[in-house]
């Protein structure tokens, strides 16, 4: 079963050398720019430590990356933060992300059906 979402923390400073604080097992993840709330990646992940450390190593051309070609990481992680949550099974991580990402969809499409959305 997945458990809640983590709160959301700030990517270390890669001249700090801080940790990235994830799960080490399978789960989702999603990261935003810390200001406006732009969605940078989102995703699913048998190691989603790992994963994390890859889009902040290669600045977002990572696999899970890609679902968000024009929206790279960069080298300005420090203005990212991401949040996690944990799953039992890679396969329960997957079905988690997609269910995620619907109720995202779906909040969105009513945003433009009232007209919040300019």
């Amino acid at each position: 079963m997945v458990q809640t979402w983590s709160s959301w923390k700030r990517f270390p400073d890669a001249l700090s050398g801080g940790n990235i604080e994830a799960p080490i097992g399978p789960g989702v993840y999603e990261v935003r720019h810390s200001l406006t709330g732009r969605v940078v990646a989102f995703g699913s992940a048998p190691h989603v430590a790992e994963a994390l450390s890859e889009l902040k190593r290669n600045g977002g051309v990572g696999l899970f990356a890609r679902l968000f070609p024009r929206q790279p990481l960069g080298s300005r992680s420090v203005d990212l933060e991401y949040r996690t949550c944990a799953a039992a099974s890679r396969a329960e991580a997957k079905i988690a992300a997609h269910r995620l990402m619907g109720l995202r969809q779906n909040a969105w499409r009513r945003r433009t059906d009232f007209g919040w959305v300019g």
